[in-house]
Parts: structure tokens; C-alpha cells; sequence
């Protein structure tokens, strides 16, 4: 459980009288939400950094310890509660060094058993990222998930999945430190860096940040950026913005439109000829994805948005991207849905979308694991309904149906398949063997999914599109 108190009134000790420094634990004012409560809540957080601010006021970056990346923020010191005590990083020596006892960033993800770089991997990764002011060549590294929080319908702590999961943890570890971090990045340099911006402006909409992505120092200097909706360029001031909406031509994706029913369309994009809008998607993803890091170029992957068209142009919603050539049969490296488009079902369309490629490539596909805790819960609701449909179906029509059969009209997986099934409780023993038995709880749980995505899916007959192929020389950098 989350560390929790409330206090009636703020300490009045003067402030000065306390040594408030990087890696000091203590309580901190939760910000009110849009519920208006009055009452205050504290809550354990750690202090990341410290700046002053151009009205010469002292700002401390906190981590709520236990809860979720995105909720850390800058705040002054009229919200901490200095009635209680402060807890303070112990720094102990060994030998001529000197290190911290308690972790730098307490609830930071570093994985002990961090997976190791395929060959694959190896061969195409190119330099690193050294400045992030820098940019060059900015890409979410596929290796660890594809997507913090596809459809934003449930909150940490409220995810009981369960899979294929590291295996130097249980399922019950692994969850709960998926829940308390929401991260996975591998990266030290990665995980010290404190969200940069606070606010982004995309079209009609002000979105507020929740993670660090590498766009130019200055922009952290006004914590805003304005963002061209269609080109996804990004500026500094909204002049600047407003200037170049006046000359932008682009009403779409640069790209090829492989997928048009009603107002909803995907179109593809190569990594490779469209690097410019690429790496500004990456960028921008970057500031909703914790567990990504900008380590490979854009080349090796294609690029599927997702857009709600109106008479004025095609407005992103979402995206995926998935590997040219993926040596472990992975069918999604990344996904996002656009936070202001969360909770409407887009993050359940992206997830059927790359599967019903994958039926058009004749292969069976997975995203790519570990997955963070939204992730499964989005995943695991698509499975469930996928393949509990395929099951009722067959019960209809009197049919006998095994898990590989399962896998090949679905593309999924065998191994997301069992897991799931796991997960529905629907693999019994009977008479020496294991037969799938749907319980009365998970039909009725199917029908009412059904309806509610009602809406909200794939026709295979609007999809146009043939599976691309790459020579060795367009794979060269693999």
C-alpha cells in the first residue's frame, strides 16, 4: 500500500533552520485534484534536484516514493511538512571511494537482471545519445515494452496481470515493482533526469508532460513547447508556431494511407525516408514513455499513426512502430496513444491494428517484453476478448479447438495465448489431461467488453495494404 497521511495545518518552524538537500526523504503536499478536496494529503517523496527560479524562489523536483514517475513535480517548501522528521542519505566510504548507502533515486527502476542486447540489437545500435540538449538522433529503444499507458483506464495499483515476467522476480515482485516505479529503463543517465517540460501545446490542446524526452536545453528554460500538429515540428513561443502554421503545407502523415474506415486512418511511414518526422515522433513520445530510451536510429523501423480526419486535415491520435526485420518474431516496438485521446478505446485499436497485419504477413506476433503494468492490463483485456470469442464461436458450432488453432486465427502468440487463459482461469484438468473451460464470470465479462468496444474496431476489408519487403541492402544497418 501507498504511503498515506494527512495533516490538519502546515509546521510553522522557520525554514531556514533546515538543510533541505538532494536525497533527503520527507513529506510532501499531494497537489489538489480537480475534485476540489480541501483537505491536505501528504505523502513520502525524495528530493531529485534543486533550482531557483527567476523569481529567485528555491524549487525542489520530488518523487513520490511508491507511486507512478509521472506524478513527481517541482514544488516550493511552503508544501513540505517539516514537522516530521527528514530523512537524510547516508554516505558511507569504501576505500578511497565514497557512495550513497540508500539508492541515488529511491523507487527508480534499475533492473538487477537486466536483459542483454541481442546481436541484432548490437549490430545496428548506433552512438549514444551524450547530450540530451542534442538530439541527433532520437529513438524510443524497443527493448523494454511498448507502452506506459495505452488507454489510461486503470491506476497503479489496480493491475493484477499475469505473463511471461522477468525471471529473477515472482509475478507478484515483478508487478509490484512495475506498479511503484512505472519504468524500466535500463539507463542510469536516463533515470537521473528530471522531467524537463511541464506543458506541451498540439493543436487545440495543452497537454500536461509526465516524463524527461531530450528536446533543445532552451525549451526547458520557458517548460513549454509548441508543437505543429501535422509536421510535429516544435518551437519555443507560440509567435514562432503561428508563423510557421502560415507556411506548413502538410495535412497528413508523410506517408503511405494503408487503412481508411470512417473518420479513422493509419498510414505508414519508413523510418528511413522520413527521419525528420520520425525522430520528432520519438520526441514527442518520449515525454509520455518513462520506460524508452533514445539509443538507435530511426532506420530499422516502420512507423504506423493513427489519425481522426476531419475536413481540415488528419489529426494524430496514436501510433506504433514495429522492427523491419525482428529476429524474435515481435510485432510492435512502441506504442502510444496521445494522452488528450486516452480512455476512448484508440490504445485497443492500435493493439488489433498491428495484429491484423500480422495476419496479413502470415505470422503469429507479440509486442515486445517486459511489458509495463498498463501495458498488460491493455494487452490481457485484447486477448481476453480475442480469444474468448474464438472460443464461444467454436462451443456454437460444436468445433474442437486447441491453442495452436487459436494462435493461427488470431496471430497471437501461443505463449501470450496459455498466459491469458491462465489468467481467465480457463485451463482445467480433466481425466489426465488439460481441456479450456470458460466460467459463466468471464462470458459475462466478454459480452460487456463487447458491447462497450462495440465501436471501436478493425475491418479487415479497409485495411490496403501488401506486407513490405526489404532487401539485405535496405537491412544493411540490422
Amino acid at each position: 500500500m501507498s504511503q498515506r497521511t494527512e495533516s490538519p495545518s502546515r509546521p510553522s518552524t522557520p525554514t531556514q533552520n533546515y538543510d533541505i538537500t538532494i536525497g533527503c526523504k520527507l513529506y510532501v503536499e499531494v497537489k489538489k485534484g480537480k475534485s476540489g478536496d480541501k483537505a491536505q494529503e501528504f505523502r513520502k517523496a525524495e528530493i531529485l534536484s534543486i533550482r531557483t527560479n527567476n523569481q529567485g524562489q528555491t524549487e525542489y523536483y520530488v518523487h513520490f516514493l511508491e507511486f507512478n514517475k509521472r506524478l513527481d513535480e517541482w514544488v516550493k517548501i511552503d508544501r513540505f511538512d517539516l514537522s516530521r522528521d527528514v530523512e537524510r542519505s547516508v554516505k558511507k566510504k569504501i576505500g578511497k571511494s565514497i557512495r550513497d548507502e540508500t539508492p541515488s533515486l529511491s523507487g527508480s527502476p534499475l533492473r538487477e537482471g537486466s536483459r542483454t542486447p541481442s546481436t541484432a540489437s548490437q549490430k545496428r545500435k548506433i552512438a549514444a545519445l551524450e547530450d540530451a540538449s542534442t538530439p541527433s538522433t532520437p529513438l524510443l529503444e524497443p527493448q523494454n515494452d511498448d507502452y506506459e499507458s495505452i488507454d489510461g483506464s486503470l491506476t497503479p495499483g489496480s493491475v493484477t496481470p499475469l505473463g511471461l515476467l522477468s525471471s529473477n522476480y515472482t509475478e507478484e515482485q515483478e508487478i509490484e515493482r512495475l506498479r511503484t516505479s512505472g519504468s524500466m529503463t535500463q539507463i542510469l543517465s536516463e533515470i537521473s533526469r528530471v522531467k524537463n517540460l511541464e506543458k506541451i501545446h498540439f493543436g487545440p490542446y495543452d497537454v500536461e508532460t509526465w516524463y524527461f524526452s531530450p528536446y533543445p536545453h532552451e525549451y526547458s528554460e520557458t517548460g513549454e513547447v509548441y508543437i505543429c500538429e501535422f509536421c510535429l515540428f516544435h518551437f519555443m513561443y507560440e509567435r514562432q508556431l503561428r508563423n510557421h502554421v502560415k507556411k506548413c503545407q502538410i495535412r497528413h502523415p508523410p506517408g503511405n494511407e494503408i487503412y481508411r474506415c470512417g473518420d479513422i486512418s493509419f498510414f505508414e511511414i519508413d523510418g528511413n525516408k522520413q527521419k525528420t518526422y520520425c525522430r520528432n515522433l520519438c520526441l514527442l513520445s518520449k515525454l509520455f514513455l518513462d520506460h524508452k530510451t533514445l539509443r538507435f536510429d530511426v532506420d530499422p523501423f516502420l512507423f504506423y499513426i493513427m489519425c481522426q480526419c476531419d475536413n481540415y486535415g488528419c489529426h494524430l491520435i496514436g501510433y506504433f512502430s514495429k522492427e523491419k526485420e525482428s529476429t524474435e518474431g515481435y510485432n510492435l516496438a512502441c506504442i502510444l496513444t496521445l494522452p488528450q485521446h486516452q480512455r476512448k478505446g484508440f490504445g485497443r485499436l492500435l493493439i488489433a491494428f498491428s495484429y491484423e497485419l500480422s495476419k496479413k504477413e502470415g505470422k503469429v506476433g507479440s509486442p515486445e517484453k517486459p511489458l509495463s503494468d498498463l501495458g498488460w492490463v491493455s494487452y490481457r483485456s485484447y486477448w481476453s476478448e480475442v480469444i474468448v470469442q474464438i472460443l464461444l464461436e467454436a462451443r456454437n458450432n460444436s468445433e474442437e479447438v486447441t491453442i495452436e488453432d487459436i494462435s493461427n486465427r488470431t496471430s497471437i502468440k501461443q505463449d501470450d495465448v496459455i498466459s491469458t487463459l491462465n489468467y481467465l482461469n480457463a485451463l482445467k484438468p480433466y481425466k489426465g489431461q488439460t481441456i479450456i473451460c470458460l466460467s459463466e464470470g468471464v462470458i459475462s465479462a466478454y459480452n460487456k467488453s463487447r458491447i462497450k468496444h462495440a465501436n471501436r474496431k478493425i475491418d479487415e476489408y479497409c485495411l490496403q495494404w501488401t506486407p513490405p519487403h526489404f532487401t539485405s541492402n535496405q537491412l544493411r544497418f540490422i
